[in-house]
């Protein structure tokens, strides 16, 4: 029988989906060496070539792109671990030597590390922190920089900390600025819904829609036009994917969790408040796995818009 010839999106859906799974192979391992021949076998790309795929791809080398994440995954814990030594964090990040990563910092962010902190530490001085006396509930506010006005405004959060199992989720991995954006998150919704009702994957209570979050856009570690979010749907474990869905597993452990019930233009305003209200004075540091936000609802279908949102952030004790 003749090989039915793929048609353009189609192979365009294949090479997503292999580097999907590359690069969910690098963040999975950042701290670990990263050799060419093993990412090439990730992807099903002959090694000779793959080099050169990914730059055509990614639009960046694959060295470049590691050395990115490594340097943005260290500029979140220079900001949100202060205890941790230089040092240690180039290390924590798979740099081969202090030395080594004082080059890559500099040349990503023109300051040194030191610098950065000592400037990042200043420019965040203002902003509220609320003392926890108790880490499994902690009512805080974080003045978020505007409101939906532009005028400044107070966020209340009840967060919890919760001890998570793995998961396992389907999804449309977009790159590239989605803040207040609720055309694209409607629209890569919508296919993933469809894909996994054509495939009888959304009955039963325990089915979660979710947008799970690689990189830091609150505090611009991160250039607006790489950042990474997936839209998910938890599928079980072992499902096939395909087209332009992949899977992946997300980690359990400790989550800081807060309910909140919100308009589109606020989940930044809300992020924040976790991130610089909540977290300093709550004795947890943001851990290196992704995080998520769980949908509650359909804001469509709320009388006032509004979306009822879980929002996840992996942490691990000071």
């Amino acid at each position: 029988m003749p090989i039915k010839p793929m048609s353009a999106d189609s192979r365009r859906a294949e090479y997503a989906a292999r580097f999907n799974r590359v690069v969910d192979h690098i963040q999975a391992h950042l701290a670990e060496p990263l050799d060419l021949e093993t990412l090439a076998g990730v992807a099903c790309f002959s090694p000779f070539h793959f080099h050169r795929l990914f730059h055509g791809w990614m639009g960046e080398t694959i060295h470049d792109f590691i050395n990115r994440l490594r340097v943005e995954r260290a500029a979140a814990q220079l900001l949100y671990a202060p205890g941790k030594s230089i040092t240690e964090i180039a290390l924590d990040c798979g740099f081969s030597s202090s030395s080594t990563f004082a080059r890559a910092f500099k040349a990503f962010h023109g300051l040194s590390a030191s610098q950065w902190r000592h400037n990042r530490k200043i420019g965040n001085a203002d902003r509220k922190i609320c003392k926890a006396e108790d880490p499994g509930q902690i009512p805080c506010s974080s003045q978020s920089d505007e409101s939906l006005s532009g005028e400044a405004s107070t966020m209340v959060l009840s967060v919890e900390v919760k001890q998570f199992q793995p998961m396992h989720v389907a999804y449309i991995r977009h790159v590239g600025s989605f803040q207040e954006n609720a055309a694209l998150f409607e629209r890569l919704f919508g296919r993933i819904r469809a894909w996994a009702g054509a495939r009888g994957l959304l009955a039963g209570p325990s089915v979660r829609f979710l947008s799970v979050h690689h990189d830091n856009p609150e505090m611009a570690i991160t250039a607006v036009h790489k950042l990474r979010m997936d839209a998910a749907v938890t599928v079980p474990e072992g499902t096939r994917v395909d087209g332009e869905i992949s899977r992946q597993r997300l980690d359990g452990g400790a989550y800081a969790v807060s309910r909140v019930r919100i308009s589109s233009k606020q989940f930044m305003a809300a992020w924040d408040a976790l991130m610089s209200g909540w977290l300093p004075g709550s004795g947890f540091q943001p851990d290196d796995r992704p995080c998520f936000e769980i949908y509650l609802n359909e804001a469509g279908n709320d009388p006032e818009g509004m979306h009822e949102v879980e929002m996840c952030l992996a942490v691990k004790p000071l």
